[in-house]
């Protein structure tokens, strides 16, 4: 359930989330949020980290791949290219 806390703004437009709610929503330093507002709300919504469990997997899977077919650092380029200009 939440719970209603009262912060404030500083000076340098910093806002505190105080310590029950950090610890309910398992906040940390460093933690990146996007911030959005309208009228009078301001909303923060936590970004989270993706998990990188399994890219050495799928890197190897593509290299192999890559080495399989032949293709080049140019042909990574052109296809690139190509992509972006639809």
């Amino acid at each position: 359930m939440a719970t209603l806390e009262i912060t404030s703004l500083s000076s340098r437009g910093q806002v505190v989330i105080p310590q029950e709610v950090r610890d309910r929503l398992h906040l940390h330093v460093g933690e990146k949020f996007i911030v959005m507002g309208t009228d009078d709300t301001v909303i923060l919504k936590k970004i989270e980290t993706p998990s990188f469990k399994g890219f050495d997997k799928l890197l190897k899977k593509t290299r192999d791949f890559v080495k399989k077919k032949g293709l080049t650092p140019r042909d990574v380029d052109e296809s690139v290219t190509r992509v972006r200009a639809r």
